[in-house]
This record gives structure tokens, C-alpha cells and sequence, in this order.
């Protein structure tokens, strides 16, 4: 029987624009693009060049720190082209599709009898590495590490995220050989699995120890999950693993072919038809919007509050599992309408601002990307605590990070927390600070640091 824990501070952003239970194929789409800067703290070197034919499973790059770290490709076709931006920094390798899904053949596992070592080394080669990530640091995972624990969180608490039960059906069995997989890799009880209320869909999995966690977002981040089941201390190392990215390991591996498969909510009050979509990672944008989206609206790939901002005609990112599009705001606002004098009545307000606080948990809201001002002075205000689930003071250690401070970096909980955690806190924040920013700079400093 699995254990519940309540998580009491957060909030539910309730964004218009869900999308229906239906699961659609997307739309044939000519090219994808495995775009290096998706996984953070990867140093790319090339092992294909433009013209270069490549099947699924084919290397297209591997991490310069780790060579047996492969990047698969996702498509058979060729290699169109290699986008490359500052300093001959790699952006992207863009695949043209021959629509043919060719597969390379890879070696196949046998995960409930296979050793740690040699799972290890097929997630190496078999392209499945890259999807796992650590803390502290919360960047791609270091493969000679020896992880404490892994832990998936079975659901997502973003707004509009993904149901993972929709996202996972008919592939409950390929999720059990990636927790098997992952309990062979890590050996004994330290696969961790993170369940919301009334969720049964789990029930039946083995190798991992089930906990259940009530409460508003971030309960769905792994890292509150984290935090109030086995808190990280310095000197050591978890793994993380999206659910979908389980299930694909398991494919993988039992198949020997690549699985790049995604189940991709496709989000946002200007979206024309918010749904489900089948696809692979790094598919053309456009294939998810139906191509109808607008100079006005901005297409973000993953969530509203920690999705990256993308082009209408750019790609899917390596770990997102979701599209929002959202109104640009970039519209003037009558102060007496829809300005700050306005009563509201459309308005969604964490601080109970505007009577709509009042109105059934039923509503919701289409929200614009204007902050609403200026970045101003870092005050206390106390709203990061109010939305902040963790037993770590949040403006003391954002202002620690900015004053390099290691030593109080370190006793305030650095090590626990990754940027999408302080997602909650950027959007109440007052005086408008970009917070993420800062704790992933935090972060990459202290690693540098480190060593």
C-alpha cells in the first residue's frame, strides 16, 4: 500500500484551452530536429555531416564528456542540414524524413534478467541516456555516477500538463519494462513512483514503491516529490525519468529498436483544437497547430511556465511532452477594461486581487504573456512561500545565488532544487524577477565550482 503526503502550498493556474481525451496522428511532418541545447550540460560532437543517410537509431551525435552517450535519430531519411549559432555552437541536426521509418537494428534486452552494467551501457548506445536526468544540478545525468534512487513522477500538475494515464495507454507493459529496467540498473527498493489521488492506473507495477501526493501544483514536479519523500544531501546523486521517457526505454531495449515516440498535449486558448497527438521527438511545430497559428500568438513548447518560447516554424523540444499557445500580449489595456482599475472579472490572481477567487474552481482564464511591468527592485514580500513547497527559504537562496555565495548556497538547499521548482515563484513575483534564469546560473556555477 502506498503512502500519501499532502502538499499544502502552490497553485493551479486554470488556463483556458484543454485538450480533449482524443488521440490523433499528427500530420505527416517533413523534417525533426535533435536540437543539443535541449539537454542541458551536453557538449555535442558530430558524428554525421550534411547529405549523410541515416536510418531510426542512426548516431547523429554524442556528448564529448561521455563518447558512449549516443543521440539517435528519431527519423530515417538524410541529414538536411546542421544549424550552428554563436561560436559554431551546435543548435540543431535537422532530419528530412523519407516517410519510410527504416530502423536500425539494435541489440535486444532482457530486463529482468539483465546485469546493471549492461543496461547501463545499452541506455549509453541505444540513445536512452540523454532522458535521464540528476539532481543536484538538474542537467543530463552523469552515467558513472551511482544514483541513491530513480524517480518518475506518474502524473503532471502543470497547467494544461499531459494526463499520463491518456499519454500511457496501451503502453502499460513498455512503462513495467522501463521501471524493471530502471530497478536493475540502481538494484533494490530505489525506484520511486509518484502518484496524484483517486490515480489506480499504477496499481499493478512492480520494482517500484508508490506514493501518492495531494495538493495543488508543483506536486507533480519530481522535485517536490523528491523533497518530501528522501530530501537530496550533498555528495549524492538521483536520477529523474519523464513516465512517457520510461515506457520508451522499455520499447526500446525488449525491441532493439529506437523508440522515440510522443504523446503530445497540444495546449493553449488559441489553439483552434486542443487534442492529443502521436508524434516523435523533435517533429515540426506545425504539425501539432494544424499551421493556423497567428503573428499574435507566442507558441511555447512544453508549459506555460517553463516552456521555451520557439518559432510557429521551429521543432519540438527533446523533453517536452506538451505545446501551449497563448495570446502575445502585446496589446495596449485600457486601464478602466482590462487595466489594473478594471473590477477583473476575467482575471486570474493568486493574491486575491480581483474577485474571481470567488468563482467556481470550474473557470478559467485566458492569460496573455505581459508581465504587467518592469523588473524592479528584489523585495520579501512573502508570496515565493506561499507557493513554495519545499522546507527551504526561497529568497534567501535566490539572493545567496546572486552573491555567488557557495557556502550559503549550499546550506540553503541548492542541491535539492532545479529551475522549473521556482516556476510558481517567477509568475507571483512582484517585482518581476526572471528567477529560473537565476537558479539555473546558480546551479551551472556551483557545478563549475565543484569540478
Amino acid at each position: 500500500m502506498s503512502r500519501k503526503i499532502r502538499i499544502r502550498k502552490g497553485a493551479d493556474i486554470r488556463l483556458k484551452g484543454r485538450p480533449t481525451k482524443s488521440v490523433d496522428a499528427a500530420a505527416s511532418t517533413a523534417t525533426y530536429a535533435v536540437q543539443p541545447p535541449n539537454y542541458h550540460g551536453i557538449v555535442p560532437k558530430l558524428e554525421v555531416k550534411e547529405g549523410a543517410a541515416v536510418q531510426v537509431g542512426s548516431s547523429l551525435f554524442y556528448s564529448k564528456e561521455t563518447p558512449a552517450m549516443k543521440f539517435l535519430s528519431p527519423a530515417s531519411g538524410m541529414v538536411k542540414s546542421i544549424v550552428r549559432g554563436e561560436k559554431r555552437r551546435i543548435l540543431a541536426v535537422i532530419i528530412e524524413s523519407d516517410g519510410k521509418n527504416s530502423a536500425l537494428a539494435l541489440d535486444e534486452i532482457d530486463v529482468a534478467t539483465a546485469s546493471s552494467e549492461s543496461i547501463r551501457t545499452a541506455m549509453l548506445s541505444h540513445g536512452m541516456f540523454p532522458f535521464v536526468g540528476q539532481r543536484p544540478f538538474a542537467d543530463v545525468a552523469n552515467p558513472s555516477d551511482t544514483p541513491r534512487s530513480i524517480h518518475v513522477s506518474g502524473f503532471d500538475s502543470a497547467p494544461l500538463a499531459p494526463d499520463l494515464e491518456i499519454v500511457l495507454q496501451d503502453r502499460l507493459e513498455s512503462f513495467q519494462a522501463g521501471i524493471q529496467a530502471l530497478s536493475a540498473l540502481v538494484g533494490g527498493d530505489s525506484i520511486h513512483l509518484g502518484t496524484c489521488p483517486g490515480q489506480s492506473f499504477y496499481d499493478g507495477i512492480k520494482k517500484a514503491e508508490l506514493t501518492t501526493f495531494d495538493g495543488p501544483h508543483p506536486a507533480g514536479n519530481v522535485g517536490v516529490q523528491i523533497h518530501h519523500t528522501w530530501p537530496v544531501s550533498k555528495g549524492e546523486v538521483i536520477w529523474t525519468m519523464h513516465a512517457e521517457d520510461v515506457a520508451n526505454l522499455g520499447d526500446t531495449l525488449t525491441t532493439g529498436t529506437y523508440t522515440a515516440k510522443r504523446t503530445v498535449a497540444a495546449t493553449g486558448s488559441e489553439h483552434p483544437a486542443p487534442k492529443y497527438y502521436q508524434t516523435h521527438i523533435g517533429c515540426e511545430i506545425a504539425s501539432l497547430t494544424a499551421g493556423k497559428t497567428k503573428d499574435s500568438v507566442r507558441v511555447v513548447s512544453g508549459n506555460a511556465l517553463t516552456g521555451n518560447h520557439i518559432a510557429a516554424d521551429g521543432y519540438l523540444g527533446g523533453l517536452d511532452h506538451q505545446i501551449t499557445l497563448l495570446p502575445e500580449g502585446n496589446e495596449p489595456k485600457f486601464l478602466l477594461t482590462s487595466g489594473w482599475l478594471s473590477l477583473g472579472l476575467n482575471t486570474f490572481s493568486l493574491s486575491k486581487s480581483y474577485p474571481t477567487w470567488l468563482m467556481p474552481k470550474s473557470k478559467e482564464f485566458v492569460m496573455d504573456t505581459n508581465t504587467g511591468g518592469e523588473e524592479r527592485a528584489f523585495v520579501v514580500t512573502g508570496q515565493y512561500e506561499s507557493v513554495f513547497p519545499f522546507d527551504i527559504y526561497p529568497v534567501q537562496l535566490i539572493k545567496s545565488i546572486l552573491a555567488n555565495d557557495i557556502d550559503a548556497m549550499e546550506k540553503l538547499g541548492i542541491y535539492e532544487i532545479a529551475p522549473e521548482d521556482f516556476a510558481l515563484c517567477e509568475y507571483a513575483c512582484t517585482s518581476k524577477i526572471d528567477v529560473q534564469d537565476i537558479v539555473r546560473e546558480g546551479l551551472d556555477n556551483l557545478k563549475k565550482e565543484l569540478g
